[in-house]
């Protein structure tokens, strides 16, 4: 996440998570998904795996948007709840394939 945001920063292609908190969370979203994915099949694990792990950048944040664009909620809340939530997801991911993450499927 910090080499890809380090990367278009450098090329002037950073967004503003004050003035487009959405794209700015779901582009930080996209960074930490292609790290993510790219260590697990390196470290062997399956595509659906994978596409679940990744999918739990994106899944909290989705209804928090409506919450925001009400008034709400600000920029701030929509990303750290995004990011608590997260955890408990990737928590599920793991114990639904509980025999890959403890290295029993390899």
């Amino acid at each position: 996440m910090l080499a890809l945001g380090m990367l278009r920063s450098a090329l002037g292609l950073s967004l503003s998570h004050e003035q487009q908190p959405e794209l700015a969370y779901l582009l930080m979203a996209v960074d930490m998904s292609i790290g993510m994915a790219a260590w697990m099949r390196i470290r062997g694990h399956g595509r659906a795996a994978t596409l679940e792990m990744c999918a739990a950048m994106f899944v909290p944040v989705v209804p928090l948007f409506p919450l925001l664009w009400l008034g709400a909620i600000d920029a701030g809340t929509m990303m750290a709840v995004a990011h608590v939530a997260m955890f408990p997801l990737m928590l599920a991911a793991m114990l639904r394939r509980l025999d890959e993450y403890a290295g029993r499927a390899h």
